[in-house]
């Protein structure tokens, strides 16, 4: 399964909340990122969900928390399921530094006290 975020999303997406702008990293993780992952565990965990960022320009440091780091710190999916599931696509050497981003806001996350892991 695979997200082609330019294609499916937006070029430049920024901001954390709906109030940040119309391509925020609320909306990524709950209209593309959350029913994908569902999907995948649904199917048992036999698949990957590649997240393609080669078409992207740019990406606002609050989206990538948002979107990626808010699945956990919002108790949405535990972090092994996510470290396990999700997969950064990139060959463009402006953008590693965005796919590095991703993996270590993945892996720094933590669960927030108000919330509560699926």
């Amino acid at each position: 399964m695979k997200i082609d975020v330019a294609q499916e999303f937006y070029t430049y997406p920024a901001g954390r909340f709906p109030e940040d702008g119309a391509h925020n990293g609320q909306l990524f993780r709950d209209e593309y990122l959350v029913p994908r992952i569902n999907e995948i565990i649904a199917r048992g965990l036999s698949e990957e969900l590649t997240i393609d960022i080669d078409g992207v320009r740019s990406f606002g440091s609050s989206f990538l928390e948002e979107s990626f780091a808010g699945l956990i710190r919002n108790g949405i999916f535990p972090k092994e399921v996510v470290k396990r599931i999700i997969r950064i696509h990139c060959t463009k050497p402006h953008l590693l530094f965005f796919r590095d981003m991703i993996v270590s806001l993945i892996e720094d996350a933590r669960v927030e006290a108000h919330a509560q892991v699926a």
